[in-house]
């Protein structure tokens, strides 16, 4: 053989083993999703039952990334156990970038509320980006509570001491530690009842068979509009958008009552960057859209724009601010 047939042979070798290794590479997650993401439906976990909160939010967001992308984004809920359930379902996921987790501000509590958990929220998942971030509101069913204003509900609930009760989404979720840190901080007590999302507690609300809730805002704007229930006040220094007539917690003397319930997207440990990546860019070209813009706003909440690393920093200084109420409040699952 001479050695002109032998280049010819080796340049035949070398196309053949890059051919097979393109092949190769177009199969795995990581290309298939730098080119043409998503391959197939994408999967969004939500750890919660539908009607709540983070339903609100996500069920508008997705559906209108089905119609900027073509491609479908399908909800799965999957309440209980406080939302840790859903999250425990979704860190196990297959990380291919078909697969992502709606969590909310509960699971930033989680920790210090359930020490037994099968997941880390900061290491078994990749922050993605900040959906929303709403103050909580208290609301009352104005059939059963009398009260209109904070100071009017102070007045009643230290008068009635263990009488009147609140739901929540379930032990450990938001609702539950914004109705522990309210007790600590005004010297009252209430009477905890937990849910298994907050679509079933507001519902039970809105019928009576619970006094009153501490709840976010974008799951009780429909109904303070509707006056099926009444805003006491949001538990923030400022009034929220779409609800300028809500007063604030600062407004009805409590002005160390701030609690925001906010929504975040993640993606199991070990999904393609660029599938994430996608991800974000497609949340932030739907966020950023005059139509979602206004349904935020009258969900009272802002377009937010916290994404990757930052909305990382973000969870792990709740997860410490948390364990902080946690520890003070005594709060414990019931």
């Amino acid at each position: 053989m001479n050695r002109i047939d032998r280049i010819n042979i080796d340049r035949r070798q070398a196309l053949i083993g890059g051919t097979a290794t393109l092949a190769s590479m177009l199969a795995t997650p990581w290309v298939q999703a730098q080119a043409g993401w998503p391959s197939k439906p994408v999967t969004i976990v939500v750890p919660f039952p539908p009607g709540g909160g983070t339903d609100a939010f996500a069920r508008p967001l997705f559906a209108a990334m089905t119609r900027n992308l073509g491609k479908q984004f399908v909800i799965d809920n999957k309440g209980g156990a406080g939302g840790t359930l859903g999250a425990s379902l979704a860190a196990k996921a297959a990380p291919d970038g078909t697969t992502f987790f709606m969590g909310a501000v509960h699971h930033a509590i989680a920790p210090s509320m359930y020490p037994k958990l099968d997941y880390n929220i900061e290491t078994d998942f990749i922050p993605v980006g900040l959906v929303s971030s709403v103050p909580q509101v208290i609301v009352v069913n104005p059939q059963k509570v009398a009260a209109t204003t904070l100071p009017q509900l102070l007045e009643l609930l230290r008068k009635n001491p263990g009488r009147l009760n609140y739901g929540s989404a379930g032990n450990g979720t938001s609702h539950h530690l914004a109705g522990e840190l309210f007790k600590l901080q005004t010297k009252t007590f209430i009477t905890h009842i937990p849910y298994r999302g907050a679509g079933p507690a507001l519902q039970d609300l809105i019928a009576g068979q619970v006094d009153l809730m501490f709840d976010g805002l974008g799951s009780s704007a429909t109904h303070i509009k509707s006056g099926r229930l009444r805003a006491i006040a949001v538990a923030s220094d400022k009034r929220a958008p779409g609800f300028p007539d809500v007063p604030t917690s600062v407004d009805g003397g409590v002005p160390t009552y701030r609690v925001a319930t906010w929504y975040g997207i993640w993606a199991p440990k070990g999904t393609p960057r660029e599938a994430m990546q996608a991800m974000a860019a497609e949340m932030r070209k739907a966020l950023n859209a005059d139509d979602l813009r206004t349904m935020w706003t009258g969900l009272g909440t802002e377009t937010p724009n916290l994404w990757g690393d930052d909305f990382g920093r973000f969870v792990g200084a709740e997860v410490k601010r948390w364990a902080e109420v946690v520890k003070n409040s005594g709060a414990r699952l019931d």
